[in-house]
């Protein structure tokens, strides 16, 4: 899927600064959460909240006519749990890096997609979960063949595509948007590769760019 995922040109003509690192993981060993993930998370919880990178998130948000105080970018609600939840290895260990580098990170079962995930506007008619809703005509929503994958920019996944424990496939989306630079953008995504590779040492990593650039 790596090479087939793409962004719309309306969502860079919302965001020009806007980029995303696509990360796939294949052969992951995914567990409960242990004292491990669960250092990593405590270790996360210690960063100090950036907010100004929140604040282009919410900005985002209110260009598409979402109220991020009422659907909140999914990095702002994570830094306002605290201590940070615990659900699975995998989730813990790209909700510790989200944290650490106030960057929306999305991560999902791969083998769960029907066609590649791409990044658009909505039309309005998307199908998508019960608990979620139909999107807004204009709200920019991830999605594949069968519907939307998450709502709101990264607000909201669906259940179909969560990370679970008997995940072995996944694709992390790794969001960014000014004042992150690409370099941290790209550091984070190291700093990810890393923990999945402490999970799972046979675990085959490979990521993509996608920016208004390429």
């Amino acid at each position: 899927m790596l090479d087939d995922i793409w962004v719309d040109d309306s969502v860079f003509a919302l965001r020009p600064d806007f980029a995303v690192l696509v990360m796939t993981a294949h052969g992951l060993r995914n567990g409960p959460t242990d004292d491990r993930s669960r250092a990593w998370l405590a270790a996360a919880s210690e960063h100090e909240v950036q907010a100004d990178k929140i604040d282009a998130w919410k900005d985002a948000y209110r260009a598409f006519g979402a109220k991020p105080q009422r659907t909140r970018p999914s990095v702002d609600a994570l830094t306002r749990r605290m201590p940070l939840p615990e659900i699975n290895q995998a989730v813990d260990a790209y909700n510790s890096i989200s944290v650490k580098h106030a960057l929306p990170i999305g991560g999902e079962d791969l083998d769960h997609y029907v066609g590649p995930a791409r990044l658009l506007r909505a039309t309005g008619d998307e199908a998508s979960e019960e608990a979620l809703g139909t999107p807004e005509p204009g709200e920019v929503i991830w999605r594949d063949d069968v519907g939307v994958t998450c709502r709101r920019w990264n607000w909201r996944q669906v259940a179909r595509t969560r990370l679970t424990e008997e995940t072995t496939n996944a694709i992390f989306l790794l969001e960014c948007l000014e004042p992150m630079s690409l370099e941290e953008l790209k550091e984070a995504g190291e700093e990810l590769a890393d923990l999945l590779s402490e999970l799972s040492p046979e675990v085959r990593i490979a990521s993509r760019l996608v920016s208004s650039g390429k």
